[in-house]
């Protein structure tokens, strides 16, 4: 049976708890890259009919994790190891931008909700190189909250919308599945460096610390690219079908 995902999908309409289980099975790689989405089996597996689960599937492609193929149907949207670091170089440079805008707007509301994210960020860390499922929800969470966090700070609307389509969330989710404990803590690190540029207005400072913050994180998932685990999970894809096996 599917684990659903954690914070509870009562009371979501259908299309809408359709989206939510669809979306988290892609971002989590239990739905692999490249795998067919067919929407009678996704309709079985979570007791939906297939029509929130159509609804669901457009929602998907519009967000950019779902790909339609002529003669094909929905697919789980692969990328590219060109696509990974083309992806995190784009994100390095609108987030800089963004960490420069929010160090001139910081609000001690802000920086409160960083500190939270930080602390957040610190109590998912596993003792070990191995992460649970529900750790690295836990663990993503608390990063979208701090970065999410420095783009609102940032109150430049356009950006906002940039980076919703530049944020490649499985491949993040799947970042920290495959990263170490020292790679997750220092990841941490350079959140509280970036927390401390902002609180003092050091733009330039800050703006240099999330390019680096991303860029390293890069690093470290390219130098895992011929990897087994992250090829199934984000380039080589699946033969099967949605909710086969």
């Amino acid at each position: 049976m599917t684990q659903e995902p954690s914070g509870g999908l009562d009371g979501l309409g259908s299309a809408q708890r359709a989206y939510q289980l669809i979306r988290s099975s892609i971002i989590e790689g239990r739905y692999r890259a490249g795998q067919r989405l067919i929407e009678g089996r996704i309709g079985e597996e979570f007791s939906l009919s297939r029509t929130p689960v159509r609804e669901a599937l457009r929602l998907l492609e519009a967000e950019g994790l779902v790909l339609s193929i002529r003669n094909r149907g929905a697919i789980v949207r692969p990328v590219s190891p060109k696509e990974v670091i083309d992806l995190y170089e784009l994100r390095a440079r609108l987030e800089s931008l963004g960490a420069e805008r929010a160090a001139t707007r910081a609000t001690d509301a802000g920086i409160a909700e960083l500190d939270a994210a930080i602390a957040a960020f610190d109590a998912a860390i596993p003792a070990t190189d191995h992460i649970e499922l529900t750790e690295n929800r836990i663990l993503s969470q608390a990063n979208s909250r701090f970065h999410d966090a420095v783009i609102e700070m940032a109150d430049h609307a356009r950006l906002s919308q940039l980076m919703a389509r530049t944020v490649d969330i499985p491949l993040v989710f799947q970042a920290f599945r495959v990263f170490t404990r020292e790679e997750r803590v220092r990841s941490n690190v350079f959140h509280r460096l970036i927390r401390d540029a902002l609180e003092h207005g050091e733009a330039a400072r800050a703006g240099a610390l999330m390019s680096e913050h991303i860029l390293m994180g890069r690093d470290s998932l390219v130098a895992r690219l011929d990897e087994a685990q992250v090829k199934d999970a984000l380039f080589l894809g699946a033969s099967g079908e949605a909710s086969s096996g």
